[in-house]
């Protein structure tokens, strides 16, 4: 029996919550970019403070293009802000940016689920790049369709880094919470709106992860389909 049909169902709820994480992401996002945090510190300066205080002084933080694009490269040491978030002094921003700053706590404190997934990051790259075009090669030409199995095996490894990324970027929040409660630079009453922002940030990696978990399942389904004709 060939499964490729009926089982589209099974994303059905992945796309689903993938449009509810990014219908929360965005609202709240926006919500929280019109209030200014009573510090009146950037983004900048917020990730400058907790990486001070935490003895990280050789962190360099930076602005980038682009919007949401806030991201720390374990590779040069550096928290890269996008220009909304490293000039503005919302909590919005303040929230992204101490986000950003719990993953460079997590790179100098040698956090075990940050390592593992950066050692996942080379064989992930293969598996969403090449495992998608073995696999419809596989589909399409049923003489190869061993190559649908390997590009299944490839494309596992993919799904196992979003899986590994819930873990990193929850513990990130907490950590960018506790930090901003810690050092006073977010008020008691502040704090519910940074939660938000991080909460709603943090779905969006759920919805992620099981979109691909529920993908991996169909294209079990369909091998194991095309193997019983």
């Amino acid at each position: 029996m060939y499964f490729g049909g009926a089982s589209i169902v099974l994303l059905i709820p992945a796309i689903l919550l993938s449009l509810y994480a990014q219908f929360k992401i965005s609202t709240a996002y926006k919500q929280y970019s019109e209030i200014r945090s009573q510090s009146g510190l950037t983004g900048a300066q917020v990730a400058r403070a907790l990486l001070n205080s935490n003895g990280l002084y050789d962190v360099k933080v930076e602005p980038i293009g682009g919007r949401l694009s806030d991201h720390y490269d374990p590779r040069t040491r550096v928290i890269k802000l996008s220009e909304d978030v490293y000039r503005s002094s919302s909590l919005s921003s303040v929230a992204v940016a101490a986000h950003e700053t719990g993953h460079a706590l997590q790179h100098a404190t040698d956090y075990f689920p940050l390592q593992l997934r950066s050692s996942f990051v080379p064989v992930a790259n293969f598996g969403s790049g090449a495992g998608p075009m073995l696999i419809m090669i596989g589909l399409f030409m049923p003489s190869f369709n061993w190559l649908l199995q390997l590009g299944i095996f490839a494309f596992a490894f993919a799904v196992l880094f979003q899986i590994i990324t819930l873990p990193v970027e929850y513990n990130a929040s907490h950590r960018a919470l506790s930090l901003l409660q810690k050092e006073n630079l977010l008020r008691s009453e502040e704090v519910r709106g940074a939660r938000s922002v991080l909460n709603a940030a943090a779905l969006t990696y759920v919805a992620a992860a099981l979109s691909a978990v529920l993908q991996l399942a169909r294209l079990i389904l369909i091998a194991r389909g095309r193997s019983d004709d």
